[in-house]
């Protein structure tokens, strides 16, 4: 039996992380484990309304001040609603972004807002992945393959590429400071190739 475990997936926009994401609930719900396949922003109700908020309009719509309190409430509410809940049934939740992502994209790449970061996800957030994957792209290919899907919700894409450049910067740094949480995978090969090694790294750390 399979216990409750809470699996994340990070990346600059356009890695393939949402795809791997779906690959390896996938694989789970196979093997007849319970699985929860979600996403931030959103998850919840209440947190896909404030998703509409953040991915979409202009990309200098919120200060990162107002990003990362924005992210927060969607966050405590998709803790709220669905992660929690269904970690305490005993389910594997996946989630597609969590706090990673906004100490990154936040906490990092637009401005040395770290500490604030920090101190809200401590404060009302609390809880941190089993296990986080990091899918990682070259920059330029990510960004043409966000800005391809035109889904209406490209905010932070349109913010260029030497923005995705810090995000990436953002995201090794992230894997070098949390080796026992965090494994980077290289996103520039078949799906499929890639899904076999999330799946392996994911029965190894068992």
């Amino acid at each position: 039996m399979t216990p409750a475990r809470f699996i994340t997936f990070e990346g600059i926009d356009g890695s393939g992380k949402s795809t791997q994401a779906r690959l390896l609930a996938a694989y789970l719900k196979s093997k007849d484990i319970d699985v929860v396949l979600t996403r931030e922003p959103g998850g919840s109700p209440g947190a896909e309304e404030i998703r509409k908020l953040l991915v979409e309009g202009a990309p200098d719509r919120w200060s990162g001040e107002t990003e990362i309190l924005l992210f927060t409430a969607a966050r405590r509410d998709h803790l709220e609603k669905t992660i929690r809940p269904a970690l305490e049934r005993g389910a594997v939740v996946i989630s597609d972004r969590f706090a990673d992502s906004t100490r990154i994209y936040q906490g990092a790449a637009r401005g040395d807002l770290r500490d604030i970061v920090d101190q809200l996800h401590n404060a009302v957030i609390g809880l941190e992945p089993d296990l986080t994957f990091v899918i990682d792209m070259d920059p330029a290919e990510a960004l043409r393959r966000g800005l391809a899907r035109q889904s209406g919700e490209d905010r932070f894409e349109e913010l260029g590429q030497s923005f995705q450049e810090q995000l990436r910067d953002g995201f090794h740094t992230l894997v070098s400071d949390n080796p026992g949480r965090c494994h980077m995978i290289d996103g520039q090969r078949d799906p499929n190739a890639i899904a076999h090694d999330v799946a392996l790294i994911f029965e190894m750390s068992k």
